[in-house]
């Protein structure tokens, strides 16, 4: 927290509860510090038919609340766009949350934001978006959660980046994994790239191409070649690229010991100029290219970064 961290995120499904009680420490100890604690609901489905059916959420929310031991959580996302067949738990789960925000249990409603693989068809682009507005506009979520990096495949929501779809509704966004599992910093190996299928499935098809990641190493270079070799420079890049997309973003990253908390927090700098901006999200898109190229005529990896 010293070093100016102030939203804790995590979920009910997160080792199963483990994560919420082990950020319940961190709470104690900073009782006194404005942190902004979210948590998600949607994938553990226990005795329920569906994790989103009957009053699930509500049984979920105080497993989490008691977990955290907090009076109200400021975010509680919808973590899962499965709603049952025919979206059957859909209108519930909705009446559910919103029900908890009007208590003052919550204090703002989330929804995970689109996502689709690399690979992926027009036509699975154009779903993937569709499907994303329909539950948007009836969700009315105030935060939109999700997976986001340079690495991120492009999608147009209603002729707009996320961001701009987002300022519009003035909506706030919460950017996960900004490092791309570490492949942005360089210090990931082929072997530990994630094998993970498309927006909120469980983990399958393959891992990216050896091209694929030979369009990453190349954009990289790049990188070092122009912002010099110094510890810390591509995870700053790859920091600074996400929070600088938008004012009303945030950025969460992931971590498995304390020295990496450290290390992103001081390795941040001051913010890029619009020069560098330019060229940090130039080789960027190059690099999304590269992986895009990589993947026709091979099918569709469902590698997820």
């Amino acid at each position: 927290m010293e070093l100016g961290a102030n939203l804790l995120d995590t979920a009910d499904s997160y080792g199963a509860g483990r994560a919420e009680r082990i950020l319940e420490r961190i709470l104690r100890e900073y009782r006194n510090e404005r942190l902004i604690v979210s948590s998600k609901v949607g994938r553990i489905r226990g005795s329920a038919p569906h994790a989103y059916a009957d009053r699930n959420i509500h049984r979920q929310f105080q497993q989490t609340r008691d977990n955290l031991y907090v009076d109200q959580v400021d975010i509680y996302t919808l973590d899962s766009w499965d709603f049952g067949p025919q979206d059957r738990y859909l209108g519930g789960a909705i009446d559910q949350v919103r029900t908890l925000q009007e208590l003052g249990d919550i204090k703002a409603i989330g929804m995970r934001g689109p996502y689709i693989h690399y690979g992926a068809t027009l036509a699975e682009r154009s779903a993937c978006a569709e499907r994303f507005l329909y539950l948007f506009r009836l969700i009315k979520p105030d935060v939109i959660w999700t997976r986001f990096n340079a690495l991120t495949p492009v999608i147009s929501l209603e002729g707009e980046d996320l961001f701009g779809f987002t300022a519009r509704h003035r909506v706030g966004v919460i950017l996960a994994a900004p490092l791309a599992h570490g492949l942005l910093t360089g210090k990931t190996l082929p072997s530990a790239m994630p094998r993970l299928g498309p927006s909120g499935s469980a983990p399958s098809g393959r891992a990216l191409s050896p091209r694929a990641l030979e369009a990453i190493s190349a954009g990289l270079r790049t990188l070092r070649d122009h912002f010099g070799d110094a510890p810390g420079v591509l995870t700053r890049l790859a920091l600074r690229s996400c929070l600088q997309k938008a004012d009303h973003g945030a950025a969460v990253v992931g971590f498995t010991h304390e020295d990496q908390i450290t290390e992103n927090f001081r390795c941040l700098g001051p913010p890029l100029t619009s020069t560098e901006l330019a060229l940090v999200d130039e080789v960027y898109a190059q690099i999304r290219t590269g992986i895009e190229g990589s993947t026709e005529g091979q099918g569709a990896r469902r590698a997820r970064v």
